[in-house]
């Protein structure tokens, strides 16, 4: 260190300061002399020779006068006050420990201090060298001093530690720093540097750290576990002890390691909910089984240390692990059960906690505490399990429950309540006495049971069965009525042949054949809920689909709403029925529209869904698997919440009378499933709603692509000729059909039942070239008339026509069985057609 801070006063004046000039007493006295001398010799002269001295004497002190007072604005003459100031500031930095060395912009020394000249080993102020002079052979400090200067000239200011070596062999370290400052009036600009011995300095805090270290390995192979985490969970030590019994790696500590990852099972769920003690350092006792990287569970004891804020906030923990493993002192009997009964009764699936007579919470266990969480933190006297139930009549109940049990009632009913908070979780709680009270006023045990999943279950298994059935009724009444509408149509249509267009019945005819035709579409949407209609699915890019239906879409939104397709990239295949599936988006268009009566927007988006994603998106009953997902999105008022599981079901309506059959979401229901699809309405009120569509992924085979359906073009000839059984016990169909075919030109056999229909087989079998059965009928149906059929006759031709789907009753066939199927309600038109195109004719 410099001399200069050893002992006596210092000096005021610096070795080097070449920084100003100081003026000359002697030159004033001179100055003065001469002005003296100058009026006593004016003095002598006589009145008329002196007055031009006089003159000029005055002139030339006038000049000097005027002189002095510009020096004195532009800085050249300073007062005495501006000298002290000047005078004290070199005083304070020639005085500094902190050796200070300034240098102009040439490089040249323009100042320098004693501690300067001492902490660099110059001799005098002649041997002063600059600070790049000074280390320039030092190899250690030449990348130090060349950032510095580098910073000086771009006008920064910079310091470095550096060690030193100095000339006696000895090391130092050194703080440099330097500075640039521009010099007033536009004087240039200078360098300051700054040179300080730390040396004791950097050794204090090395010993400091050193003693640091040695703590902390001490806790690091301390024969117990630590670990400190933040209020969040975030753990950000952990002694190397506990990181062994973990299996744990250091480095990632401070890097993502959580509080969840570290604690088997429940086990940070009941950490989590120690009791609030805001303002407080509180300490629990806390027995849980730690879970090692390998998924080991490993018995500990747990004294965790949380300082709380004054708000209920959890802050900074510490926590002191003790291993309570087979391998741990637990040779006594006693501490042996103690480690087991905690292992237990943590790690139950059942969630139990002790509370007192008014219900407040005393101890827990790890589920107890996950089940209820948020919902019992805050200060210990507040923690009552009553107040974490959500209705009022459950807590009225839980309360009356509790007291039974605290008054030693033996038998306590439980109690079913949903928790509150958001979530919708439930639980059903069986509330029993205590029998060996502690005398910490324990008073029952409340055991509670999980429920949220089976009641969700259970909903589910309700709506599931109340669809089936509702499907089953639409089903069965479709098939009466199509009986009923085939008839109508058929009829319309054998009226419509005989008569012209120019009759007056004629207009009435086709009021009642449309009026049937549109029963008839009712009767399908009751098919596609019931899932019970013919499907030709195919194999289709939905991407070139929607694209195709924009336009109608566009028309059927009208002016007022506007419609966005968002197309999913690289769209996966999926396999359905072309008209359906558009069928489909139309409704949940018009839907959406009618929704948004002052205008809006619908969206329409598709997207791929792997496998992989389905968990995260919370679709309950969502199966695992590729999908194609279509959502059909409005910005309307949304759906209300009471309302939301029924608008699937069929005839449910929130529009006015006549404006709808609320049937529309019920086809789209049934249309989807029938697909092995999936549908789900997502709302908000006030924020719209979404409806949700799971296609599965079609990969199809290498002569398999996606095309549109075909249309068939209509046979012009519709007559011709040969034998057709035909097999129904409906008569107005029957008759129908045998009149409609025999108009053609076909002989027609006809038979009420599929026993008949064998009758008539051992009559005219021979000529018999089709049969055109109904499915369901009394004695024998379809499917076994031909199996009976196929014994004698394996290549006779067979037309099936049922008001219920193909698929309902092909499953009831033989494996590659060769039929064709018309669909009722049918009309003269199609009967005849099928018929035909069946014969090859």
């Amino acid at each position: 260190m410099s001399s200069v801070a050893e002992g006596g006063p210092m000096r005021g004046e610096p070795p080097i300061d070449r920084s100003g000039r100081s003026g000359s007493v002697g030159l004033v006295v001179l100055l003065a002399a001469a002005l003296v001398g100058a009026a006593i010799a004016v003095s002598f002269l006589s009145g008329e020779t002196a007055q031009p001295w006089i003159l000029t004497l005055l002139a030339a002190l006038s000049m000097v006068g005027v002189f002095a007072l510009f020096a004195g604005a532009v800085g050249l003459i300073q007062l005495s006050g501006r000298g002290r100031r000047d005078d004290l500031a070199r005083a304070i930095a020639a005085t500094s420990d902190e050796g200070v060395l300034v240098t102009d912009a040439g490089g040249r020394i323009v100042y320098a201090n004693d501690a300067y000249l001492d902490l660099t080993r110059a001799e005098g102020a002649n041997s002063a060298r600059t600070v790049e002079r000074v280390f320039a052979g030092n190899a250690d400090v030449a990348e130090a001093i060349y950032r510095l200067s580098q910073a000086a000239r771009a006008g920064r200011r910079a310091h470095e530690e550096t060690r030193v070596t100095l000339p006696e062999g000895r090391g130092a370290w050194f703080r440099i720093g330097v500075r640039s400052i521009e010099r007033p009036g536009g004087g240039g600009t200078e360098t300051v540097w700054t040179l300080a011995d730390v040396t004791r300095e950097r050794e204090r805090h090395e010993n400091v750290f050193q003693e640091l270290q040695h703590a902390v390995d001490f806790l690091d192979h301390a024969p117990a576990g630590f670990f400190a985490a933040e209020g969040d969970g975030s753990i950000v030590y952990m002694n190397a002890t506990l990181a062994g019994w973990l299996d744990q790696d250091l480095t990632r500590i401070g890097d993502g390691l959580r509080l969840r990852e570290i604690l088997a099972g429940d086990g940070a769920a009941l950490v989590e909910a120690v009791p609030a003690k805001p303002g407080e350092v509180a300490t629990e006792i806390i027995d849980v089984d730690l879970r090692a990287r390998s998924g080991r569970s490993l018995p500990a004891r747990l004294l965790h240390s949380v300082a709380w804020a004054h708000d209920g906030t959890p802050g900074a923990s510490r926590t002191l692990v003790l291993d309570r493993g087979p391998g741990a002192d637990v040779s006594e009997p006693l501490r042996a059960a103690e480690v087991r009964f905690a292992r237990f009764f943590n790690n139950t699936p059942l969630a139990i906690a002790t509370v007192d007579a008014r219900g407040r919470v005393i101890r827990t266990n790890a589920p107890f505490a996950k089940l209820f969480g948020d919902r019992l933190r805050g200060d210990a006297a507040e923690r009552s399990i009553v107040s974490a139930l959500d209705g009022e009549r459950e807590r009225t109940a839980l309360e009356a429950a509790v007291a039974l049990a605290a008054g030693g009632a033996g038998e306590v009913e439980p109690v079913d309540a949903t928790l509150a908070g958001e979530g919708g979780r439930s639980a059903r709680l069986f509330v029993t006495r205590v029998d060996d009270a502690d005398g910490d006023g324990e008073a029952a045990v409340v055991y509670a049971l999980d429920t949220t999943d089976q009641r969700a279950l259970e909903a589910q298994f309700a709506q599931s069965q109340k669809m089936q059935a509702v499907g089953q009724l639409a089903g069965g009444v479709a098939h009466d009525f199509n009986n009923v509408l085939t008839a109508i149509i058929g009829y319309s249509d054998l009226l419509l042949a005989n008569h012209r267009p120019t009759d007056p019945s004629f207009q009435d005819i086709m009021q009642i054949k449309q009026n049937a035709n549109r029963a008839a579409s009712l009767v399908r949407q009751l098919l596609a809920f019931s899932r019970r209609q013919t499907l030709r699915p195919q194999v289709i890019a939905l991407g070139d689909v929607l694209a195709e239906l924009r336009m109608l879409l566009s028309r059927l939104l009208g002016e007022k709403v506007k419609l966005e397709l968002v197309h999913g990239r690289d769209l996966w295949l999926v396999k359905a029925d072309l008209n359906q599936f558009e069928q489909v988006i139309i409704n949940l268009v018009v839907n959406a529209r009618d929704a948004m009566a002052d205008g809006g927007v619908v969206t329409i988006r598709t997207r791929n869904v792997a496998a992989a994603e389905i968990p995260a998106m919370g679709h309950r009953g969502l199966a695992a698997a590729d999908y194609v997902m279509i959502d059909v999105e409005d910005t309307g008022s949304g759906i209300p919440v009471e309302i939301i599981d029924k608008i699937f079901e069929p005839f449910f309506s929130t529009k006015e009378v006549g404006k709808g059959t609320g049937l529309g979401l019920s086809t789209v229901y049934g249309i989807v499933k029938q697909t092995d699809g999936y549908v789900f309405a997502l709302s908000e009120p006030g924020k719209g709603a979404i409806f949700r569509i799971f296609l599965p992924r079609h990969t199809p085979a290498e002569a398999e692509e996606a095309k549109p359906a075909a249309v068939a073009a209509a046979p012009q000839d519709m007559t011709g000729r040969g034998t057709v059984l035909l097999v129904e016990d409906e008569d107005a169909v029957r008759a129908f059909g045998a009149r409609a075919l025999a108009s053609r030109g076909y002989t027609v056999l006809e038979a009420r039942s599929g026993v008949e229909a064998l009758e008539q087989m051992e009559s005219h079998g021979a000529e018999v070239e089709l049969v055109v059965s109904d499915v369901v009928m009394p004695e024998m149906d379809g499917p076994s008339l031909l199996r009976e059929l196929r014994k004698k006759q394996p290549d006779l031709k067979i037309i099936f026509v049922s008001g219920y789907a193909e698929d309902a009753f092909k499953k009831n066939l033989p494996e590659g069985e060769s039929f064709a199927f018309l669909p009722k309600p049918f009309t003269l038109k199609q009967l005849v057609q099928a018929v035909k195109e069946t014969m090859g004719g």
